[in-house]
Parts: C-alpha cells; sequence; structure tokens
C-alpha cells in the first residue's frame, strides 16, 4: 500500500510517532529493513545540547492501552546526532523525519541548520506537554509558532512540519498561523495534558506528570485532525490513540494522510510488531481486524509493594538485599523496584523464595540501596522480558561477572545439568558461591587469584571447552550475563566451539521503561532487550 510524500512513492502509509519505540539509530534501521509498512520514519526529538532526560519512572499505565510519559527529550544533542543519522541506510521508498526541539527561535534554527543535511525532512516538536521551556506553550501561541517556522523555513529547503498540541481551543488558528509562515504539513497530535498517575499514595512519573497517550485520547486525535483539515489542504500526519484499521480509516476520513501508531505498540517485541503493521495494512483491505486483536492489552504496570528485611553487604560497592515475599518472576525475567522520590531501576531476581536482588553501587538509585534500612517499603512491577527455554537435554553453561549471577542462578537452579563459570576482580566481590555449588558444578576465575583460578573467567572457560568433543559441545547451551567486555570476551569464545544459536547473552543495557516503548535497551542490531530479551542470540555487545 504505497502513498506519495514530497516526491517520494513511500512503501507504507503508517508511522511511529516520535518517542515511540524508533527512538536510537539501530531501532531505526531494523524499521527500515524489515518494517515497510512503516513508509515514514520519524526520529526521537533531538535538540542543540544532549539531555539525559527524566529519571525513571518515565511511562506509567492508567488503564488499559491508555499511558502517561515523561521521558524528557532525552536526545545525543545535534551533533552526534549527524553522525548517527549518516549512518543509516534509508531506500528510496522511506522517508526520514528528524524531530526536533530548541527552547527559543535560535535554537530550531540552530538544530534545524545541522539535521537538515542528513533528513528528508524536519519535524518540529512544538508541543511537549511535560517539559519546562521546550514544551507545549511554544505551540500554543499562533505568534510563536509562525516565528519558528519563518526562521526554520528560512535556513532549509527540506519539509518542516509542525507538531501541533491537542492543548489548544483552536488548533485550526495554530494550523493557519503555520502555513502562513511556510509550514509544509502538518502533524497532529503530540500527547494530551498533562495528566497524573499515582500509585500506593505516591506520584508513579518522576516528573510527577506526564503526556497522555494511548486508546484514551483518540477522540481528541479525530477532533484535531479534523480541525487542522478544515483551513488547511497541506499534508497531515495523524496520531493519538490509534490501533485499530477502523482507527486507521477515521483519521483518514478525518483528513491524515499518513497515520502514526504510537502506545498500541507496548509489549510488543521485534517480530510482532512487524506483523502487527502487515496486519494493519492488510485490515484496510479486508476490513478485518487482525491488529487490533495484537493489542497488548494485557501489559499490567501496577506497582506490588515488597518490605526490605535484610540488606547485606557483600563489599563495599555490592550489596544482597532480601524482601519479605516472592513475586513470581521465572527463569530469564526481571522485575523494576521502584522507591517513590528515588526512581527505580530494573533487577534479575538472584532467587525468588523469597524475593533477593543484588545491587552494584554505580548510581544515585544504587548507591541509595546500599544504605537502605531493614522495614523499608519498596514496590516491585513486572516481571517483564521473556522467561528461558532451554532444551530439556541441555547442558547448561552460565557465565556471570558482577551482577550478572543474579539473572543466571535461576537458570542453573530450575533447569540443572548446569555448570556455572563465575569471574570477579578478587575474592571479596564474590557472592552465592555456596548455593551455586549445590545446583551446579561451579568454576570460579579471580583475576588476582584469591579464590579459584588465577585469570578471566573467560580464559578457564575457553580451557575447558578445548577439552571437549563435537558431540559434548553440540549439548551445550551458553547464558551468559555480566559487564558488556565480560560478555563479549564469552562470546568470542563461544563461537569457536558452537553455533551461534547456542549462546544466549544478557548485557545490563539501560533499560527505563521496560515494555519496548522507550527504545534505551536497543541493542547494535536494534532489537529491544526488555521485549525481545534480555537473552538473546546473536548478540554484539
Amino acid at each position: 500500500m504505497s502513498i506519495e510524500f514530497f516526491g517520494k512513492t513511500l512503501s507504507g502509509p503508517f508511522t511511529i510517532p516520535s518517542g515511540i519505540v524508533t527512538t536510537a539509530p539501530s531501532i531505526i534501521q531494523y524499521f527500515l529493513d524489515h518494517v515497510p509498512q512503516v513508509g515514514l520514519i520519524t526520529t526521537k526529538s533531538i535538540g542543540f545540547a544532549p539531555r539525559a532526560g527524566n529519571r525513571e519512572p518515565v511511562y506509567s499505565q492508567y488503564a488499559p492501552g491508555c499511558f502517561v510519559n515523561a521521558v524528557g527529550l532525552t536526545n545525543p544533542g545535534a551533533e552526534l546526532s549527524i553522525d548517527n543519522l549518516q549512518s543509516l541506510r534509508v531506500p528510496q521508498d522511506r522517508f526520514l523525519l528528524t524531530s526536533i526541539f530548541g527552547g527559543s527561535v535560535e535554537e530550531f534554527v540552530e538544530v534545524a541548520r545541522l539535521l537538515a543535511p542528513v533528513s528528508d525532512g524536519l519535524e518540529l516538536n512544538l508541543s511537549c506537554p511535560h517539559a519546562t521551556g521546550y514544551g507545549m506553550a511554544m505551540g500554543q501561541d499562533p505568534v510563536l509558532v509562525a516565528e519558528i517556522i519563518a526562521a526554520v523555513k528560512a535556513v532549509v529547503s527540506v519539509p518542516v512540519i509542525p507538531k501541533l498540541t491537542p492543548n489548544t481551543d483552536d488548533i485550526g488558528a495554530i494550523a493557519r498561523a503555520a502555513e502562513e509562515a511556510g509550514a509544509d504539513g502538518f502533524c497532529a497530535i503530540n500527547t494530551v495534558g498533562p495528566g497524573y498517575t499515582s500509585a500506593h499514595g505516591h506520584p508513579v512519573l518522576s516528573n510527577g506528570v506526564g503526556g497522555m497517550s494511548g486508546k484514551g485520547v483518540l477522540p481528541i486525535a479525530l477532533k484535531c485532525i479534523r480541525g487542522v483539515r478544515e483551513v488547511s489542504d497541506l499534508p497531515i500526519i495523524g496520531c493519538g490513540g490509534l490501533s485499530s484499521a477502523a482507527d486507521v480509516e477515521a483519521a483518514m476520513q478525518a483528513g491524515a494522510d499518513i497515520v502514526g501508531v504510537g502506545s498500541a505498540l507496548t509489549g510488543l517485541d521485534s517480530a510482532e510488531i512487524g506483523q502487527y503493521f502487515s496486519a494493519l495494512e492488510a485490515d484496510l483491505d479486508t476490513h478485518s481486524d487482525r491488529a487490533e486483536a495484537m493489542v497488548r492489552y494485557d501489559i499490567d504496570m501496577r506497582f506490588t509493594p515488597v518490605t526490605l528485611m535484610k540488606n547485606e553487604r557483600v563489599c563495599e560497592d555490592i550489596a544482597l538485599l532480601t524482601f519479605d515475599r516472592a513475586i513470581n518472576v521465572q527463569a530469564g525475567e526481571f522485575i523494576y523496584l521502584w522507591i517513590p522520590g528515588l526512581g527505580e531501576k530494573p533487577f534479575s531476581a538472584l532467587v525468588d523464595d523469597p524475593f533477593t536482588l543484588v545491587a552494584i553501587d554505580v548510581g544515585q538509585f544504587t548507591h541509595a540501596l546500599m544504605e537502605l534500612p531493614p522495614g523499608t517499603e519498596a514496590y516491585v512491577r513486572g516481571p517483564h522480558g521473556v522467561p528461558v527455554a532451554p532444551p530439556e537435554d541441555a547442558r547448561i553453561v552460565a557465565v556471570a561477572g558482577g551482577t550478572g549471577l543474579a539473572a543466571v542462578y535461576q537458570i542453573v537452579r530450575d533447569f540443572g545439568n548446569a555448570q556455572v563459570f563465575v569471574g570477579a576482580r578478587s575474592e571479596d566481590r564474590l557472592y552465592f558461591l555456596e548455593e551455586c555449588a549445590a545446583v551446579a558444578d561451579l568454576h570460579v576465575a579471580t583475576d588476582d587469584g584469591s579464590r579459584g583460578y588465577h585469570g578471566r573467567v573467560t580464559e578457564m572457560l575457553e580451557e575447558q571447552l578445548r577439552s571437549m568433543d563435537k558431540a559434548a559441545l553440540a549439548q551445550l547451551v551458553f547464558y551468559n550475563c555480566g559487564p558488556a567486555p565480560m560478555v563479549r570476551a564469552a562470546i568470542d569464545v563461544q563461537r569457536q566451539f558452537v553455533a551461534e544459536e547456542q549462546i544466549f547473552s544478557a548485557v545490563d543495557y539501560l533499560t527505563k521503561c521496560g515494555v519496548g516503548i522507550c527504545g534505551a535497551c536497543a541493542t547494535p542490531d536494534g532489537r529491544r532487550i526488555c521485549v525481545d530479551g534480555p537473552f538473546v542470540t546473536h548478540l554484539e555487545p
């Protein structure tokens, strides 16, 4: 289903709104290579300078299919983004729409000047409802909208498309001002709000409030699309709460030329997103509803209270935290631990009887965990990720470093017939060894030789693999978890002896939302660890 858009014949009529899923170059490339129905690729909004964004939680659910987000315009900055966008292989039948933002007219102009040469068009984010100094206040003022658009148009030759806020009494007036200033098209709408969610008496989002998206905003989106179409014949990218073929048809009837699907992708892995868009395209022809049936309305982002019972130091910067109950997490899955006012972070469960995690002091959140007193109430959401499922006759080899043991211990305990290779800088950084030895053949390596093998854990692993015959090697299934350099070294060793499909690895990428939306945990080949993993094959850390 092709469509004409600014001189290009696009492979499909869909896009994914800015800030959703396609937020990293590797994910964008994955969609360019595997999802032709998404003919228009919209990047995450890019500003002049890098922004870390808000602390987690950044994505919250207030009803099935309905969400509030406040990621905080996380981006690497314009200069680095030039290299990222230049690295993309964009087919002739796709359109790369780079979303940009600024805190002033001058910032918009500078970012536009830098990124236009590596873009097919620019989306001007004038409407973020939760970012102070960068948000919807700009998009509510037709004079300022016109000033920004005119200034950007004066320095670029690619199409300029403002993203309009729904938080205005007269979106038509904003659209008229934009068109008079030289806008080439429109994107309607950005998220609604800001809105607010709470759990157990606390605001969920670290920002307090955020933009509302998902099924609940569809009526507002359709009203706004129609309001823009009533005053303009320019192309419209319509988005906001769309998930089914009926929604797409309603958006097109309201005036949309390109249709964006965002929140409906929550919880879908990479293969499922491809299947979803294929089904959505077919639904438009057959008047069926297969795509809507794939939407994960069963996603549960609620928090369960837990109470800290023990906080045991392994060494200065590693601690074991044991809580008062099980949380029903399977081997290979992970959870989020939320402490209101401090934030949330993902953890594997070392054990779940009761729930115990391993924390290493690497930042504000984990530093606070080091001193968390027994009796502290915290909250857990999840589990997230895909449980592991080794073949029944597999001989499991788990390779772990740092907190990686927490991700593999349940695997060797639950499935048996296993060996565990554990590495650390020194003996004082080792933990849970007796428990590992009780359920698996344990091998320990330390860099300084203070315990076990003197050297790298991957060196010890290679020695053993060299001693095995082909039949024995064919039975092995590897689960690697730990710091990226260790995982990379383990994979390099294992590839010398076994097929790629026998190697499963997890790296501690920055997993923020846990449901595949923010794209922070992108692998180099475009998979998202939170929904495609955490253990994946063919990983290049």
